[in-house]
């Protein structure tokens, strides 16, 4: 069945790389695009057909305007140009169209792409063999619609009509790659979707090779422990609440040790009683400081891992800051476009 799909999707590809000067090809795979609209409920006789509207989509996330309006006019401006019959320059077809697109294909169609070229890095990109992952969260604002507000609710403390919706986004980034791994969205306030809580469901997209940087919000006991089960390392600023005492543990050079961390008597909001109960007791972290600055770290303390050159490398963390800046900058997601939250 998806194989009378190949031929579509080929020209889909080379379409898109007409205007588009990167190896689609190599990192969008045919099967991903073919899960997409295999799972889009089509409307018979619709000019906009699956195909056409993930194109459709696609174009109009990158372009500059973003407009339904542009984008219904890019396919106008296609069909004319081959010789098919005028579709109608309104958009609503297009944006119900768009609206039956199915958020989990899409979603994992991104992964895929992230992870692909995640983990074909060459060699000489990795940091000491491992593969460096960004870790942070953001917000993001949305129009002002019943909808909207229904969905991803504006701040409490905000008057009706003087705020807007506002979504929380936690995402992991591949520091080499500059791709996105995996990620969530929720609505910024209410139970359970907390940083914490929404990167508590994204520990399953990293993978042995992976080292994990984030900043102190997520040093924590339970994550780090969690992390350790899965055989990732972190790296990550100790937490400011957190008190270090160079004195104890396993002394490595000045304000440089191996300490015991204990399990904390609180579980957190985001953990089961069950998977809070086979926490260890105790967990073994590095401690470090470099420049006033506390570090902490599960990787093996060695010669070739230097707290200078941690702390170094630590400040790539900065570069998923930039990231999200650059996508709410020039991509214009410190507003969101869509009027509806599905």
């Amino acid at each position: 069945m998806r194989t009378s799909f190949n031929p579509q999707i080929a020209r889909f590809k080379k379409a898109f790389l007409q205007i588009q000067p990167l190896p689609f090809k190599d990192f969008f795979p045919t099967e991903d695009i073919a899960e997409i609209i295999t799972h889009t409920r089509g409307r018979r006789g619709s000019v906009f057909t699956p195909l056409v509207t993930l194109k459709t989509f696609i174009f109009q996330v990158l372009s500059n305007d973003g407009s339904c309006q542009r984008a219904v006019g890019s396919v106008l401006a296609e069909r004319l140009s081959q010789g098919q019959s005028a579709n109608s320059v309104n958009t609503g077809p297009y944006c119900k169209a768009r609206s039956r697109l199915p958020l989990e294909p899409l979603r994992q169609a991104v992964k895929n792409v992230g992870m692909r070229l995640h983990q074909q890095m060459p060699k000489a990109w990795l940091w000491q063999d491992y593969r460096v992952v960004l870790l942070d969260g953001t917000t993001v604002l949305m129009p002002d619609t019943a909808d909207n507000q229904r969905v991803f609710p504006q701040q409490s403390h905000q008057k009706p009509g003087l705020g807007f919706p506002i979504a929380r986004l936690v995402g992991l980034i591949s520091l080499a790659a500059g791709t996105v791994l995996d990620y969530q969205l929720a609505p910024y306030q209410g139970k359970g979707n907390g940083e914490t809580s929404l990167f508590a469901s994204l520990m399953g997209s990293l993978t042995p090779g992976d080292l994990l940087l984030a900043d102190r919000y997520y040093c924590t006991f339970a994550i780090i422990a969690l992390l350790q089960a899965q055989g990732i390392p972190v790296l990550m600023q100790n937490h400011a609440q957190k008190k270090t005492d160079f004195r104890r543990g396993k002394r490595l050079g000045q304000r440089d040790h191996v300490v015991a961390w204990q399990k904390p008597k609180q579980k957190p909001v985001w953990l089961s009683e069950q998977a809070y109960a086979e926490l260890p007791q105790e967990i073994e972290v590095r401690e470090f400081a470099v420049a006033g600055r506390v570090y902490i770290t599960t990787l093996a303390a060695d010669k070739a891992r230097p707290k200078q050159e941690l702390a170094a490398l630590y400040q790539s963390r900065w570069k998923i800051e930039l990231d999200f800046r650059t996508l709410k900058t020039h991509m214009g997601m410190e507003m969101l476009r869509c009027k509806t939250a599905d």
